[in-house]
């Protein structure tokens, strides 16, 4: 049992944020788990479990469902697990109940698409006296949940406070490395939702397991582009957050990203491929992610294909067929 005075708060009561404040309560310590919706919380309280968005998985006995904010006044530690969108709007709200000092681990993966501003800027704007941390790397919600195997890297500016929540979150079944390349930690975990849907819809369009190949290693030299573009280390990008989360996000259909991706490949039409999977972040944060990549020179031509098809600018028959008439060159990640 740990420190009975510790408290640690998660904002976002999705798989994700559910999964995340289950492994923080894995050993007693006292764990809020905040939903916006009342009924939501006091659902999760009463069943003790998240019936909702992670049904399989228990609640821990030290988790606290709530719906109210200020409830985290006393916590020493944020998990922010709401979507890259709803970031800003839940963080502002937030703010006047966070103590300063206190870290902020920033969950979500995307950047934010009204300002093209990365998620630890958009933190710093809110909350400038509280060190911005990023979580991201090849992790399911149900299998972080179920206690199987994982890897997830922890970035902060300050290598020792990235170490120590590293510490501090540890279980057993899930492994903290830890980073001071917050941009590559966050570069990763946003540019591969994109790649992911390419990956969903190539599938989906039954081009074979050679062309999906093809695409992930090619997607992964646009994610590296992108990454050396805006200040990235290029191991960063080789390792948990970059290519990690790119291989399990491209291939697997608890990717929701992949799995919207893999709708449109049948021909299911974009907002029933929309509604059906849950939230699609790569789908918010294609059009910010090319924009970015234009405005640094960065070519991203499956990045900006994906752009091209979720914006009907052109069909999926003609992105693929713009793709494969592009002029041969030498290959290379730069």
């Amino acid at each position: 049992m740990t420190d009975g005075s510790r408290l640690i708060a998660v904002l976002g009561a999705g798989a994700w944020g559910t999964a995340l404040a289950n492994l923080a309560a894995h050993d007693g310590t006292k764990v809020l788990l905040w939903a916006r919706d009342p009924d939501h919380a006091a659902a999760m309280a009463a069943r003790r479990r998240n019936q909702k968005h992670l049904p399989d998985v228990p609640l821990a006995g030290s988790l606290e469902p709530t719906s109210d904010l200020t409830a985290i006044a006393s916590a020493d530690l944020i998990l922010a697990a709401v979507p890259a969108q709803a970031l800003r709007g839940v963080m502002e709200c937030a703010a006047p109940h966070i103590a300063a000092k206190v870290p902020v681990i920033i969950c979500a993966k995307g950047i934010e698409r009204a300002s093209g501003l990365f998620l630890s800027d958009v933190l710093a704007q809110i909350l400038p006296d509280n060190p911005p941390v990023i979580l991201s790397g090849p992790s399911f919600a149900l299998d972080v949940g179920k206690g199987l195997p994982t890897a997830i890297t922890l970035a902060a500016k300050d290598g020792a406070l990235a170490e120590a929540l590293g510490q501090r979150l540890a279980v057993p079944w899930v492994r903290f490395y830890h980073s001071t390349d917050v941009r590559g930690v966050e570069i990763g975990g946003a540019a591969k939702n994109v790649l992911a849907i390419a990956a969903g819809i190539a599938a989906g369009r039954g081009l074979g397991a050679s062309a999906c190949a093809a695409l992930i290693a090619r997607g992964f030299a646009e994610l590296s582009r992108f990454g050396a573009a805006f200040g990235a280390e290029p191991s960063t990008l080789m390792g948990l957050s970059g290519l990690g989360d790119l291989v399990l996000t491209c291939g697997s259909a608890q990717s929701r990203n992949y799995a919207f991706g893999l709708a449109l490949g049948r021909g299911t039409p974009m907002d029933e491929a929309m509604a059906s999977g849950g939230l699609v972040e790569g789908a918010f944060t294609c059009a910010v992610l090319v924009s970015l990549a234009q405005s640094k020179g960065v070519d991203m031509p499956i990045a900006s294909a994906v752009d091209a098809v979720l914006s009907q600018k052109l069909s999926i028959a003609e992105a693929i067929g713009a793709l494969l008439a592009r002029p041969a060159k030498p290959e290379r990640l730069s």
